[in-house]
């Protein structure tokens, strides 16, 4: 059998060995030293907007050190995208409030800003506002930001942007990871840059970035014994790790470059297939990294012969998220909204997207899509 084709694999870029070994020869292998900070500065710098970043041991711990910096807790209400990935919505739980999950809209994928305002007025009809809003910008696509925006600034409810999967992306020239009250960067081994594990959370102050590197390192007090006033965590980001997120700094934007060449391979088949929708930019003020290709066939009995065809050769593809609403932990959950984002699970496949993708593995992709659709 050939080589398995991932859907999304670590592409190194070849000057991260050069960070990790000054970690080592300097013996900074703690979470804190020079490649840490040399991560953030470069995180700091990409981003633009005088944003602060602080890196830390997942995207999953940004967004929950988030949620405790805006003041989540116990029987609290958070809205929620419920087309995302679980990790979207656990930090709720750990606080002990309740997701609240909202429908997705058909340009984007993202969270609906009517199903949005739905929601809200209907939980403070019900006596309780929620405290904060999480939205996510799917498979690098981002969400519609004016308009969620003037929905949270309406409601005077922040925002939590959750940019796992969109670093790089920009909505009218901003990148994504600047428009929340918090932000949140992933570094998943699957992601368009990887520290092999590890997320960050971009502030919007040096206080903010300095409270949540509190909060990740157990909450100590400044005092010559070990004193904690508060709970805290351990979930900062080591100096190892670092040292990766520093060379994959490197080559991030040509990175980006060869996933939307790939996206490109991809529009160019489907444009002939009416059967098939390809997610791509709603108009000229979304710039998505398309971090992963995602499709919509006609039907679940199509996506489902369509991704066993391409588990028989050994290459990886995806049902899109199963919305939150629908997963038996969170059965019990409120939900707004239609039927979009269970339709899109339905009948939507995410293909391999890869920056490092060779030509042999495009050929072998597009075999399978010719003989499928066309032959």
């Amino acid at each position: 059998m050939e080589n398995k084709i991932w859907l999304s694999s670590p592409h190194m870029g070849g000057t991260e060995q050069k960070y990790i070994q000054e970690a080592f020869d300097t013996n900074w292998v703690a979470p804190l030293g020079p490649n840490v900070t040399g991560f953030e500065q470069d995180l700091e710098n990409y981003l633009g907007n005088d944003v602060k970043v602080a890196a830390l041991s997942s995207g999953t711990a940004a967004l929950h050190l988030a949620l405790i910096q805006l003041g989540v807790s116990q029987g609290d209400e958070v809205i929620c995208q419920s087309m995302t990935f679980s990790a979207s919505a656990n930090p709720i739980v750990y606080q002990g409030a309740t997701p609240i999950f909202v429908d997705s809209e058909l340009d984007t994928w993202n969270i609906c800003p009517v199903a949005l305002e739905e929601a809200i007025k209907d939980r403070i009809s019900n006596g309780k506002k929620p405290k904060a809003i999480i939205a996510v910008h799917l498979y690098g696509m981002p969400f519609k930001v004016d308009e969620v925006l003037a929905v949270a600034n309406k409601y005077e409810i922040p925002l939590v942007e959750d940019s796992a999967e969109a670093l790089g992306s920009t909505f009218k020239g901003q990148k994504c990871g600047t428009f929340g009250a918090y932000n949140v960067l992933s570094f998943n081994g699957n992601k368009i840059i990887t520290t092999s594990g590890g997320g960050a959370l971009v502030c919007k102050s040096q206080s903010e970035k300095e409270k949540t590197i509190f909060l990740a390192t157990q909450a100590r007090d400044n005092a010559p014994h070990y004193q904690h006033s508060e709970i805290g965590y351990n979930y900062r980001m080591s100096n190892i790790c670092a040292g990766i997120g520093r060379g994959q700094m490197e080559v991030l934007d040509k990175h980006i470059g060869f996933r939307r060449n790939v996206h490109q391979k991809y529009v160019d088949f489907f444009n002939e297939i009416e059967s098939v929708t390809v997610l791509h930019e709603p108009n000229e003020n979304y710039f998505s990294n398309h971090w992963l290709t995602a499709i919509v066939t006609d039907s679940f009995e199509k996506r489902e012969a369509l991704r066993s065809a391409f588990e028989v050769e050994n290459i990886e593809t995806r049902p899109l998220w199963k919305p939150m609403h629908l997963q038996p932990v969170f059965s019990k959950s409120p939900y707004y909204g239609n039927t979009i984002a269970e339709e899109l699970f339905t009948r939507g496949l995410c293909l391999p997207s890869g920056s490092n993708l060779t030509n042999q593995d495009w050929q072998r992709i597009h075999k399978i899509l010719k003989d499928f659709f066309i032959a």
